[in-house]
C-alpha cells in the first residue's frame, strides 16, 4: 500500500496536464500512487492519460460515465485510492521540486490527520505570490500537532483542499465529502478541519497553483455565485451534527461565513448588478439562521463590522450607498480611512436583535452580540 494517494481530477486540460504528471514522476517517489479521474472528458486527456498510465505503472486511471463535475470525480478517485493520505492536486497545477520527498518525510515525522502545506500562485506573466503556513500565527511557532480549537487563525488561509494531505480512513470516517457546485472546498475543508485532532503544518511551498487569465469563476458574473449560501450551509449542517466538538470555533465560522459572503458580493466581476439585492438578502437569511446568541468576533476590523451590522439588519440601501461613498473616496484618496470608518459606527452597545446597534472597536476582537 502506497504512503500517499493523489487524487488528480481531469477534464479538459490537455493544455496542462502532461506538465502536472511529469512534476510528480520526475520526483521519483516509491510511495506515491497517482488516482488520475477521466471526468469524461472531451478533449485528448484521456488519450493522455492512457499514454501515461501504460508507461508507469503507479499510475491508475478512473474513467467517469458522464461528466460530473470537480466535487464527484475527487470523490471517486479517494474511493479508488489505497495510500494511507490522500492528496488531491487539480491537473492545471504541479507539485515543484522536492515538495514529495518533503511532505512524505513531515508525514512520518508528525503522524497527522491533516497536513497543510504552504502554497504559491503562480500567474500568466510569471509572477509568483507566496502563502507560507506562517500565515496561521504570524510571528509565532506552531506547535507540532494541533487541533482547529487550538489555532482558529486556520481560518484565516485560503480554504482551498489542494494544500491539505488527509488521512484517508480519518476522512472516510468524518462523513465529509466534496459537495457540487462552486466554492466547494468551503463544505469540505472547513468540516473536516472541526472533525480531526491532529493537525501538522510543513512550511514550505508544494503546491503551484495556476492563475488563469481569466481568473477562472472568480471573474465570471453569474447566478452561479448564489451556490456560495449551499456550501455555507452545508458547513453548519455539519456543526449542528457534533455541537460540542463544533463550539469552540462555531462563533468564529460564522464570521468568516458573513465576511465571505461580502466578499463575493465585493467583487466587480461576480454576482450581476440586477442580483445583488438578492444575494443580499440571502446573506442577511444566513446571518439570521446562524447567529450564535453570544455574539461573535468580526473579522478584518471596523469597516467590516459596518457591513455585518447592515446585513444583520437586512439594510440593503444603506449597504450599496456605503460602497459607493468608499469606492469614490478609495478612487480619490486610496484605501477608506479610519474616519470613515469612525463616521458610520454605531456608539457602542450590546447586539441584542437583527438590526440593533452593536459595539465599537477596530480589530478582529470586535464582538457583535
Amino acid at each position: 500500500m502506497a504512503l500517499l494517494s493523489l487524487i488528480i481530477p481531469v477534464y479538459r486540460v490537455e493544455k496542462y496536464l502532461a506538465a502536472c504528471l511529469d512534476s510528480i514522476l520526475d520526483q521519483h517517489c516509491d510511495e506515491v500512487e497517482i488516482v488520475a479521474v477521466d471526468d469524461a472528458s472531451d478533449d485528448r486527456s484521456g488519450a493522455i492519460l492512457a499514454e501515461y498510465a501504460q508507461r508507469h505503472r503507479q499510475i491508475t486511471v478512473v474513467t467517469m460515465d458522464r461528466n460530473s463535475g470537480l466535487g464527484a470525480a475527487r470523490n471517486a478517485g479517494i474511493a479508488h485510492a489505497s495510500g494511507r493520505y490522500v492528496w488531491c492536486v487539480d491537473s492545471d497545477d504541479w507539485l515543484p521540486a522536492g515538495s514529495l520527498a518533503a511532505v512524505v518525510e513531515r508525514l512520518r515525522q508528525t503522524d497527522p490527520e491533516i497536513l497543510i502545506t504552504g502554497y504559491a500562485r503562480v500567474y500568466p506573466d510569471g509572477r509568483v505570490e507566496e502563502h507560507p503556513v506562517t500565515d496561521i500565527a504570524p510571528g509565532r511557532q506552531l506547535p507540532t500537532v494541533f487541533s482547529f480549537a487550538d489555532e482558529p487563525g486556520l481560518l484565516d488561509i485560503l480554504w482551498i483542499a489542494c494544500n491539505k494531505i488527509i488521512d484517508r480512513e480519518r476522512l472516510i470516517g468524518s462523513g465529509v465529502t466534496f459537495q457540487s457546485g462552486w466554492y466547494e472546498d468551503v463544505s469540505f475543508v472547513i468540516p473536516l478541519m472541526v472533525a480531526v485532532d491532529r493537525i501538522a503544518v510543513l512550511d514550505r511551498d508544494c503546491y503551484a497553483y495556476r492563475q488563469h487569465h481569466d481568473g477562472a469563476i472568480t471573474r465570471t458574473v453569474s447566478d452561479r455565485h448564489f451556490e456560495v449560501f449551499d456550501q455555507w450551509q452545508r458547513v453548519f449542517t455539519y456543526l449542528d451534527s457534533d455541537p460540542g466538538r463544533a463550539a469552540p470555533v462555531r462563533s468564529l465560522i460564522f464570521g468568516r461565513m458573513i465576511w465571505h459572503c461580502l466578499q463575493v458580493l465585493g467583487h466587480p466581476h461576480r454576482v450581476p448588478r440586477s442580483s445583488r439585492r438578492r444575494y443580499f438578502r440571502g446573506t442577511a437569511e444566513l446571518y439570521r439562521r446562524h447567529r450564535p446568541a453570544g455574539g461573535y468576533p468580526v473579522p478584518g476590523g471596523a469597516n467590516e463590522a459596518v457591513k455585518h451590522r447592515l446585513v444583520a439588519a437586512n439594510a440593503y440601501p444603506l449597504y450599496e450607498l456605503l460602497m459607493a461613498c468608499w469606492l469614490v473616496r478609495k478612487r480619490l484618496f486610496g484605501s477608506p480611512t479610519r474616519g470613515m470608518a469612525a463616521a458610520t459606527r454605531p456608539r457602542p452597545a450590546a447586539m441584542t436583535g437583527a438590526g440593533a446597534g452593536a459595539g465599537g472597536g477596530q480589530n478582529r476582537e470586535e464582538t457583535l452580540r
